[in-house]
C-alpha cells in the first residue's frame, strides 16, 4: 500500500504557512540549504516534513545541484489557502516523492482528483476507499482524515461525507485541471509554478482611504465608482446599529377603519358602499444603507441579470462613530474568503429574518451560481438558499464596503485592532490637486495681491509639522473647494483660519513670527473679522498678512473693485463712464490701436522680430514686465490649466509650432495701457509704442 499524499500532518494554510517560512527564500545550492535546514529543524526536517514540502511543491531540490523554493517571501494563511486551492487539482502520482513500490500499474501522470472526480461520476455515491483502490490499484492507507480535508477545502470539485461517500458538486472541472506529463523533481515542482498566480482583484473588498483632510480621500473614491451603484452613509457619534442597519419605526399609515359586531370585526363603509379610512401609527421595519446596499448587492445574482453588477456601500468618516455598537454582529460578516464571501455567515434575528425573505421575494439564483457559492464552503448546507430565506446573512463577493477617514478629527471612538485588521488601508498624501490629468492652480485673493494655493499649504504644513510633531492636522488641497480658481477671503477665514486658529495651534501658543500683526502684537482670530455699517466683513488685510509672514508666492494682482465691476468697449473704454478716453497707440510708428488691442499687437510684433525664438521664452520675457493685467501672457499650457471663466478674455497668437495667449482686456483702468507703453519703450526689444490721440 501507498500514500498518495505525505500523512505527516494535515496541509493547511497554518501547516504550509509553517513550511514555507522555515525554509530560504532563494535559490542556492542544495549543501547550503541542507545545513540551514538541519539547524532551523534540530535535524527533524528531512524525516518526513520534507517529504510532504516537496508533494505540495514548496521546493525542489533539482538534479543540477540546486535548491529551488515556490515562495522568495515569507507568506500568509490567506495566501497558503489561495495556493493549495491551485495546487490540489493539479498534484498527481506517480511523482517522485511518491512511494516506488506503490501506483506500479498506473501511467504517469495520474491526477489524484480528476481520477477521483471522475471516478464517482460514473459511480455516484461511491466510496472513498472503493474509488481510491480502482483509480490507483492501490489500497488506501489510514489517512482518510486527512484526505478528507484536502477533498472538502480544496478541490471544489468533491465533497468528502462523514460515511466515506464521494459526492460531486457540479463544478466544470475542465476549468481546473491542466493537461500536463511529468516525472522529474524539477518537472514536478514546476507543474505547480506554471501559471499559477495569486488571484488580483480589481477593488479590494473592504478598503478605507485615511490621511488629512482635503486630501481627496472622498475624491477619489467618487472617481472609482462613477459608473457603479452606490451607496452611502456618514457615521457620527449618535450613529448605532439600528441607524445603520435598520429597524422598525412608527408610520403613520392610511387603514381601512373597523367595528365590532359582537365577536367579529367588521369594515366600516358609507352609504355607496365604500370602505371609511383612517390614518393610524403603525410600526414597519426600514431598511438601513447597509441592508439597503447588502440586498441590492444579492439582488445582481437574479438570473435574469446578464451580469451580476458590483455594489458598493460608501461610508463616510467611519472613525466618528463607535463601529463596534455600529457593526454589532456585521463584524463577523467582515471576515471575507479568497473568492470575496464572508467565511462564517450570521444568523439574522426573527425581524430581520422577515424582512430579507419579503425583500428576496421572487430572486432566482441560477444553479451554476448556487454550486459555486456552496462549493466554497465544502459542506452539505445550502447556503444561497438559506440566504434567500432570510435564515443567515452572507456577504457576497459584489459588495463592496469602503471607507473615509481623517485622521485629525477630534473627539472620536477609538477603532480596536481586531476591526483594523479585516480591512485594507489606503493612505493618502497631501499632493497638489489635478483634474483631468491637469494641476490645478488655485489661488487666495486678498487684499491687494493673490496667492498661491499650493504654496501656502506647502509653507502651513511645514509650520505645522514643526508645531505639532504630527502629521494629523496638516491641511490636503481640497481642504477649501475653489470657485472658478479662487478661493476668497471669506472662505479662507472661515474654513482655513477658523481651523488653524481653533483646532491646530491652540494648544501651541502663537509665539511664532507667522502670527505678527502689524504693530507686533498677536494676530489673534478676532482681528480677522470687524463690524461695518451692521454687518460683518472680513479683514482681508489681515488675511493678506498673515499670508505674507508665511512668505506665500504672489500670482496676481487683485483688480480694484471699480475695475472688475465695470464693462469695458472694444477699446478698453468704461461704457459706463461719461469720460471716456480714447488714446489710440501706434507700434513702431505703424498702425493706431485700442488700449485692449495693444498688448496681443506688441506680442505678435514681437514674435515676428523674434522668428526663433520658443514659446518659453516669449512667454518669460513678457512676464518680466511685470503685472500688467490678469493673464497678461500665458502658454498653452498655461492656458489649457486654467479652469476660470475667464479664457474668453484672451486671444491667439501663433508661435512657432506652438501659440502663446495674450489677455485682451483690463487695459482701460488705472492708466494699465500707458503701464504697459513705458515699459515696453525700457526694453531694447526694436519696439517702441506711441501714444497718438
Amino acid at each position: 500500500m501507498a500514500d498518495a499524499i505525505c500523512r505527516w500532518r494535515n496541509g493547511t494554510p497554518k501547516t504550509v504557512v509553517e513550511l514555507v517560512n522555515s525554509i530560504p527564500h532563494e535559490i542556492m545550492p542544495i549543501d547550503d540549504f541542507r545545513s540551514f535546514m538541519a539547524d532551523k529543524w534540530d535535524g527533524d526536517f528531512f524525516r518526513t516534513p520534507y517529504q510532504l514540502a516537496c508533494q505540495l511543491g514548496l521546493y525542489c531540490e533539482a538534479e543540477d545541484g540546486f535548491y529551488y523554493p515556490r515562495f522568495d517571501h515569507e507568506i500568509n494563511e490567506r495566501e497558503a489557502e489561495e495556493y493549495l486551492l491551485y495546487w490540489f487539482p493539479r498534484y498527481y502520482v506517480p511523482n517522485p516523492y511518491t512511494r516506488k513500490d506503490g501506483f506500479q500499474d498506473i501511467s504517469c501522470p495520474t491526477y489524484f482528483l480528476k481520477s477521483l472526480y471522475e471516478y464517482t461520476i460514473e459511480n455516484p455515491n461511491c466510496l472513498y476507499k472503493d474509488a481510491y483502490e480502482a483509480c490507483f490499484n492501490e489500497s488506501a492507507k489510514n489517512n482518510d482524515d486527512i484526505i478528507k480535508n484536502y477533498i472538502n477545502k480544496y478541490s471544489r470539485v468533491l465533497t468528502f461525507s462523514k460515511d466515506g461517500t464521494l459526492n460531486i458538486t457540479s463544478v466544470n472541472p475542465l476549468t481546473i485541471f491542466p493537461d500536463m506529463d511529468r516525472n522529474n523533481k524539477k518537472e514536478f515542482f514546476d507543474s505547480f509554478d506554471k501559471n499559477y498566480q495569486p488571484i488580483k482583484r480589481e477593488y479590494s473588498f473592504q478598503q478605507i482611504y485615511y490621511g488629512a483632510p482635503g486630501t481627496g480621500k472622498s475624491h477619489i473614491i467618487n472617481e472609482q465608482v462613477r459608473n457603479e451603484s452606490v451607496i452611502r452613509t456618514t457615521f457620527h457619534p449618535d450613529s448605532d446599529y439600528s441607524t445603520f442597519v435598520g429597524c422598525y419605526k412608527p408610520t403613520t399609515k392610511c387603514e381601512p377603519r373597523y367595528t365590532s359586531y359582537g365577536d367579529k370585526a367588521m369594515v366600516i363603509r358609507d352609504e355607496k358602499g365604500n370602505v371609511l379610512t383612517e390614518d393610524r401609527i403603525v410600526y414597519e421595519f426600514v431598511e438601513q444603507a447597509f441592508l439597503q446596499a447588502y440586498i441590492q448587492a444579492w439582488k445582481y445574482y437574479d438570473k435574469k441579470n446578464e451580469e451580476i453588477k458590483k455594489q458598493f456601500l460608501v461610508i463616510e468618516e467611519i472613525n466618528r462613530g463607535n463601529c463596534a455598537q455600529i457593526f454589532g454582529d456585521l463584524f463577523q460578516l467582515l471576515d471575507r474568503n479568497m473568492w470575496g464571501f464572508s467565511d462564517y455567515p450570521i444568523q439574522a434575528d426573527n425581524d430581520m429574518r422577515k424582512q430579507l425573505a419579503k425583500a428576496f421575494s421572487g430572486l432566482e439564483i441560477s444553479q451554476e451560481n448556487k454550486d459555486r457559492i456552496n462549493a466554497c464552503y465544502k459542506c452539505d448546507k445550502d447556503y444561497v438558499q438559506q440566504v434567500l430565506n432570510g435564515e443567515i446573512l452572507l456577504l457576497p463577493d459584489n459588495l463592496y464596503i469602503w471607507a473615509t477617514m481623517n485622521t485629525s478629527d477630534q473627539s472620536l471612538f477609538p477603532i480596536d485592532s481586531a476591526f483594523k485588521r479585516r480591512w485594507d488601508w489606503q493612505y493618502m498624501p497631501i499632493a497638489k490637486g489635478r483634474d483631468n490629468g491637469k494641476d490645478l492652480n488655485w489661488s487666495i485673493v486678498a487684499k491687494d495681491n493673490e496667492y498661491d494655493w499650493w504654496s501656502f499649504l506647502t509653507k502651513i504644513n511645514e509650520q505645522i509639522s514643526s508645531t505639532t510633531n504630527s502629521e494629523d492636522k496638516k491641511l490636503g488641497f481640497f481642504f477649501c473647494k475653489a470657485v472658478n480658481g479662487k478661493i476668497s477671503a471669506e472662505t479662507f477665514v472661515g474654513k482655513v483660519i477658523f481651523y488653524l486658529w481653533n483646532d491646530v495651534f491652540k494648544d501651541f501658543g502663537f509665539d511664532s513670527d507667522i502670527f505678527n500683526d502689524e504693530d507686533e502684537s498677536t494676530l489673534s482670530f478676532d482681528k480677522f473679522y470687524s463690524m461695518e455699517d451692521g454687518k460683518v466683513v472680513v479683514q482681508k488685510d489681515k488675511v493678506e498678512k498673515f499670508l505674507k509672514n508665511l512668505g506665500v508666492e504672489v500670482t496676481s494682482v487683485v483688480e480694484s473693485d471699480e475695475d472688475s465691476d465695470e464693462e469695458e468697449d472694444e477699446d478698453g473704454n468704461s461704457i459706463s463712464s461719461s469720460k471716456r478716453d480714447y488714446s489710440k497707440y501706434s507700434i513702431n510708428g505703424v498702425g493706431s490701436y485700442g488700449k485692449n488691442k495693444l498688448a496681443s499687437e506688441c506680442v505678435k510684433e514681437y514674435i515676428k522680430l523674434n522668428p526663433n525664438m520658443s514659446v518659453d521664452e516669449v512667454v518669460n520675457n513678457w512676464k518680466s514686465l511685470g503685472y500688467i493685467v490678469s493673464h497678461f501672457v500665458e502658454s498653452k499650457e498655461e492656458f489649457d490649466a486654467r479652469t476660470d471663466n475667464s479664457k474668453e478674455r484672451s486671444i491667439e497668437i501663433p508661435c512657432g509650432s506652438s501659440v502663446v495667449y495674450v489677455a485682451n482686456d483690463g487695459y482701460g483702468s488705472n492708466g494699465k495701457a500707458d503701464v504697459l507703453m513705458n515699459a515696453v519703450n525700457q526694453r531694447d526689444w526694436g519696439i517702441t509704442i506711441n501714444k497718438i490721440v
